[in-house]
C-alpha cells in the first residue's frame, strides 16, 4: 500500500544568488490544484524563492505557457500543474501522453521543470495525492524544479584550469578577439 512506503526525501536546496520561479497551473479541477499549488508554494517559499503563478486552461497548454515563458521572461525554473482524471473516452491518454513529453523534451533541452500534473483513474486517487498534508505532489515537483534549478547553477559555474582557453583565436594566420595596443 502506498501510504506505508517510505521514500528518501531530498533536502530543499538553499540559494546564495537569487531564484524566480514560474507556476504553471491548469485550474480544471479547482479543489485538487489548489492543494497543489498549496504544496508547491510552501516548498518554494522554503527555499527563499520568488515565485510567480500564471493559469492555463488545461493540462495540455501548460507546456506551450512554460515555453512562452522561457522565450519572454526570465524565469529560472517552471513548476507544471493540473490534474488529468481517466473519463470514457481516449482523450485522457492523448492529454496524459502529450503534456507528459512536452515537459520532458523541454527539460531535456535545459528547462527546470518539476512536473506535478496528476493523471490519475478517480478524484480519490487525485485528492490523496494533492493534499498538502498528504502526498504534497505540488510540493514535489516544487522540489524537483528548485533541486534541477541548483544543479544547472552548479554546473554552469566558471570552470577553472581545465580544457582550453584562450581570449585569441587564431585562424589561418589571423587574430580574432582581444587585442593590446
Amino acid at each position: 500500500m502506498a501510504a506505508s512506503e517510505e521514500h528518501n526525501i531530498l533536502e530543499t536546496p538553499r540559494f546564495t544568488t537569487p531564484v524566480k520561479v514560474l507556476i504553471v497551473v491548469a485550474p480544471y479541477y479547482k479543489d485538487i490544484t489548489d492543494q497543489l499549488v498549496a504544496g508547491a508554494k510552501a516548498e518554494i517559499e522554503t527555499a527563499g524563492v520568488a515565485w510567480d503563478l500564471i493559469e492555463v486552461p488545461g493540462a495540455l497548454e501548460v507546456p506551450t505557457a512554460i515555453s512562452i515563458a522561457d522565450r519572454t521572461s526570465n524565469f529560472d525554473g517552471f513548476v507544471a500543474l493540473g490534474c488529468v482524471i481517466r473519463g470514457e473516452t481516449t482523450h485522457y491518454d492523448t492529454v496524459c501522453n502529450d503534456s507528459s513529453r512536452a515537459l520532458t523534451l523541454m527539460g531535456l533541452q535545459g528547462l527546470c521543470i518539476g512536473n506535478g500534473i496528476l493523471t490519475v483513474e478517480n478524484m480519490a486517487q487525485a485528492e490523496v495525492r494533492a493534499e498538502a498534508s498528504g502526498q504534497n505532489k505540488g510540493g514535489g515537483a516544487a522540489a524537483a524544479a528548485l533541486h534541477l534549478v541548483a544543479l544547472s547553477r552548479k554546473w554552469a559555474a566558471p570552470r577553472k584550469g581545465v580544457g582550453f582557453h584562450s581570449d585569441a583565436i587564431r585562424i589561418a594566420g589571423e587574430t580574432t578577439g582581444p587585442t593590446t595596443a
